[in-house]
Order: structure tokens, then C-alpha cells, then sequence
């Protein structure tokens, strides 16, 4: 008996659905590569700062050619970033602040805790607080330490990169002798790398600041 004209005849459409579902699928793919490159190149910027670091680990690798991926047609992979775990603790007035990530401890002292207006004096209560930071660094069992100092944008850049340089000597010469078998790295790097705004007298007494950063060699984050 033959079917009547009028009547459609099924037919399956689990290829066309499977299709589409490919389709979908690697649109995806090609949106989140093309997110994993946008990122990777925005976080290049990051890499100018002198406290920023590396990640403690390795990206995990992933096999381009895994019949699994279904990268479309001309399609490759971005490039990979572990992205770093930050933790930043700062005291209710900020004077101190404490910086911690999977690679490094960064800990920053205002530089009204430790100096003179405008000055690369140390003053009475400086070696109480750099002495805690010594002790941070032997426990650690860290042998290089950086220690980079920053200022506000008032006066002269070229003040600012000298005065910055001078602290950062300041603060170093103290933890040398307690340090012996450390190797330090010190830099001044004025009015770059601010941490607040230079608007406000709070954010430029934020930046007035000596960094002392060293890798984390045990413990886990505070």
C-alpha cells in the first residue's frame, strides 16, 4: 500500500544534530582561546612591575592535537598562564603591609615609620620594625632578598629616584649584618609603581614606602 502523497516522510536528524552539536562545540573552543589570549597579553603588562612574579608552578600541558579538543579549521591553542594566588594584609593605619603570594612575601613599611620628611635618616623606631622583617627572612630560610624603595610624585622625578634609592640603602644596611649569607638586590624607583592614588595625601603617603620581598621557601600563606 503506498503512502499518501500528502504525508511527509520521517526521516532521522540525529546527523544533522550531532553536526550542530560540533558546531557549538568548537565555537566555544575558539571564544575561550581567544579569552586565554586576551589575558595572557594583558598580564604581560604586569611583568614591568618589580613585584610581580612568576607563579610557583608550571601550566599544566595540554595536547593540541587530542582528537578531544576539535579545534576548528586553522585553529590554535593561546598561550597558557597559571594564575598566581595574592593575599595583602595592611595594619588600620597602613604603615605596614604585607603581601603574600604562592612565590613570594613582599612586606612594605610606609616611610613615616622609618624616615624623616624627606630624609634617608633612619629614625628610633626603624630598627624594631626592620629587625621583624629579618626575622621573617630567616625563617624563610630566603638568601635573596630585594629591597626596592618608592616614593610619592611630589617634586622632581629625578629627587624622587634618588631619595627612593637612598631609603632602600638605609633599610638595607640594617638587615645585612643579621642577613650574612643573603644577597641583596636594592633599587629606587621613585614615583613608578604607585599602590594608591597620588590624588589624596592618604595614597601618596601609601607610595612613601620600602619594599623588602624574598621567595617563600616554607609555610603556607597567612
Amino acid at each position: 500500500m503506498q503512502r499518501p502523497a500528502s504525508t511527509p516522510i520521517p526521516t532521522s536528524t540525529a546527523p544533522r544534530d550531532a553536526e550542530r552539536r560540533r558546531i557549538a562545540f568548537c565555537a566555544t573552543v575558539v571564544v575561550f582561546l581567544g579569552a586565554t589570549t586576551l589575558w595572557g597579553a594583558s598580564g604581560a603588562m604586569a611583568d614591568d612591575n618589580p613585584t610581580a612574579v612568576p607563579s610557583a608552578s608550571p601550566p599544566v600541558e595540554v595536547d593540541a592535537n587530542s582528537p578531544g579538543l576539535m579545534l576548528g579549521d586553522g585553529a590554535t591553542l593561546g598561550k597558557v598562564r597559571v594564575l598566581d594566588i595574592k593575599s595583602i594584609v595592611e595594619d588600620m593605619g597602613g604603615e605596614e603591609r604585607r603581601e603574600d603570594t604562592n612565590a613570594d612575601i613582599t612586606l612594605a613599611l610606609q616611610a613615616e615609620v622609618l624616615f624623616g620628611k624627606d630624609s634617608a635618616k633612619l629614625s628610633g623606631e626603624a630598627n624594631a620594625r626592620i629587625n621583624a622583617i629579618a626575622e621573617e627572612i630567616k625563617n624563610q630560610n630566603a638568601t635573596k632578598v630585594r629591597v626596592f624603595g618608592f616614593t610619592d610624585n611630589l617634586g622632581t622625578s629625578a629627587h624622587g629616584d634618588v631619595l627612593s634609592k637612598q631609603r632602600a640603602n638605609a633599610v638595607q644596611g640594617v638587615l645585612a649584618p643579621k642577613l650574612p649569607d643573603v644577597t641583596f638586590e636594592i633599587r629606587g624607583y621613585g614615583e613608578q609603581y604607585p599602590i594608591s592614588s597620588n590624588d589624596t595625601e592618604e595614597g601618596r603617603k601609601k607610595n612613601r614606602r620600602v619594599e623588602v620581598s624574598f621567595p617563600r621557601t616554607s609555610g603556607s600563606q597567612n
